[in-house]
């Protein structure tokens, strides 16, 4: 059963309520239905008869391919979300079974930079280091992710604890200083678990914890890890929160629907693409603004209905599917597509 977050006139996530109920405040003109990136909410036009909350906790289980999340009350799932993870950061990708090159972005930023500097063009005075402290950007990127999904499920939901999922990797053997303190992983980690305490409690899990957790109540975990079933990642990420909330918790899971989420890949604004049109003319590429719509914002057009906008060429705007993510068309007209909200990924329903 899917129940509705709440928030009150402030914004503020109060503890979600049933459908029926919320179809009732929305018809006495309680409260105002929307939608919070793919998820359906209300808004409470008078002040809330209780602010009484529950604990509501979300397990998450981090991954290289695929994440999940769960928000959970001792009495409800309220939600299950599994997202792809950022991975066109690394420098090398897999390819029918074997292992290909391929420079990762800010490969190819020094790469275009060094060649610029052979042709006689303008060029600005260097800027100092802006590298030097904090985590790697490409480390940064795929944390800034997950942070981006807890932070949008704060808004609609009083989190009060986050369980997740320790996830270790030792890069180097017998190099205990570099895996502690230089590892990728182990540094973006560290980030992400302090950036979580500015929002609610942490508590962390190993591993063996999670699959203990999950034998105690017989469920199984499929071996197809890029599955969209709720048994693919989400019952890990639902133990984790079922574990901790007060009570019992649940014996099985109650609620099995997943929300899947793909995040939108935005290419950085560049001078020009890598290599030159016919007559050595270099056209811009990248940026985040098409026509004055931000990509990846979602808008209603007359002929596609609800979709999300891509790139622009020669005055016109590409509109891309919500559900695979495949382009509809690469003319639509700016004053045809009515603005809904803005997103930065794309979300599917998969009951």
């Amino acid at each position: 059963m899917f129940y509705v977050p709440v928030v009150d006139l402030n914004q503020k996530p109060l503890m979600p309520t049933h459908p029926n109920r919320a179809a009732t405040w929305i018809k006495s003109g309680k409260a105002t239905p929307f939608w919070k990136k793919g998820v359906f909410c209300v808004r409470l036009n008078v002040e809330p008869s209780d602010r009484k909350m529950q604990d509501v906790v979300v397990g998450i289980d981090p991954g290289s391919k695929k994440e999940s999340f769960t928000v959970k009350s001792e009495a409800h799932t309220y939600l299950n979300v599994q997202t792809d993870a950022v991975t066109w950061l690394s420098p090398s990708r897999s390819k029918g079974g074997k292992r290909v090159t391929k420079l990762s972005p800010i490969q190819q930023r020094r790469m275009m930079r060094r060649t610029r500097r052979s042709r006689k063009n303008p060029c600005r005075k260097p800027r100092s280091n802006r590298s030097i402290g904090g985590i790697p950007p490409s480390t940064k990127a795929r944390w800034q992710w997950k942070l981006r999904i807890v932070n949008w499920l704060g808004k609609m939901y009083p989190i009060s604890t986050f369980v997740v999922e320790d996830i270790k990797t030792w890069t180097k053997k017998g190099q205990r200083k570099w895996n502690k303190s230089f590892s990728p992983l182990e540094v973006g980690k560290q980030w992400f678990y302090q950036e979580l305490g500015k929002i609610a409690r942490v508590e962390l899990r190993q591993g063996r914890e999670t699959k203990e957790l999950r034998d105690d109540l017989g469920l199984k975990k499929l071996s197809d890890k890029m599955s969209s079933s709720f048994y693919a990642h989400c019952v890990d990420s639902w133990v984790l929160a079922n574990g901790w909330v007060e009570g019992d918790g649940h014996l099985k899971p109650d609620n099995t629907d997943v929300l899947c989420i793909v995040p939108l890949r935005f290419h950085r604004r560049q001078l020009h693409r890598l290599e030159p049109k016919k007559g050595g003319i270099r056209s811009p590429y990248g940026g985040t603004i098409s026509l004055g719509f931000k990509r990846g914002s979602l808008i209603r057009h007359p002929k596609y209905g609800i979709a999300y906008i891509g790139g622009t060429l020669d005055g016109r705007i590409s509109l891309h599917s919500l559900e695979t993510g495949k382009r509809l068309c690469q003319n639509g007209k700016p004053e045809d597509c009515s603005f809904l909200c803005y997103s930065s990924w794309r979300a599917v329903p998969n009951s």
